[in-house]
């Protein structure tokens, strides 16, 4: 048998995740959420919010359960990664959607900006220096203004 034969025959390996994928692993845990809506002058948004790897690491899975202004929201987060653009594009669930909410998100460092076209909005935010804690902003994208895409703020820290 020839060894390009021999090469074909071989069975190959499971596809492994894009090494990409390993700037999410400061995400993995469990984070208490605090923030405000930004004509409110105390927070009133909070929560806790989870992130594991699905089996296979290939996405990102995050479970969120916020009070945001009074409205309970739960949501699911799958994230993955588009090597093509070197963004993570994502897709939520949430209890407020009737469809998943399509979204994009950009690593650069300790910053970390989250986009979608489908509500308008713009997420900007860092990491602290030692990782444990984040905070920043969501914005509604210019001319997409008004009810039901609030601006906010929103920081979080690991939960004890």
């Amino acid at each position: 048998m020839s060894e390009m034969t021999k090469e074909r025959t071989e069975p190959q390996g499971p596809p492994k995740p894009d090494p990409a994928l390993r700037l999410l692993d400061r995400f993995v845990g469990t984070w208490e959420m605090k923030g405000r809506t930004l004509d409110s002058s105390v927070d009133n948004v909070s929560g806790r919010t989870t992130f594991e790897w699905l089996p296979g690491g290939f996405f990102l899975q995050q479970r969120v359960r916020l009070n945001f202004a009074g409205y309970e929201i739960q949501g699911l987060e799958l994230i993955g990664y588009d090597p093509s653009s070197g963004t993570f594009p994502s897709t939520v669930f949430a209890n407020m959607a009737p469809a998943p909410i399509p979204y994009v998100w950009k690593i650069d460092g300790d910053e970390l900006t989250i986009t979608t076209e489908a509500l308008g909005a713009t997420f900007r935010g860092k990491w602290s220096k030692d990782g444990t804690t984040f905070s920043g902003g969501w914005r509604p994208n210019k001319g997409r203004e008004g009810p039901g895409n609030p601006p906010y703020d929103i920081a979080g820290s690991r939960a004890k």
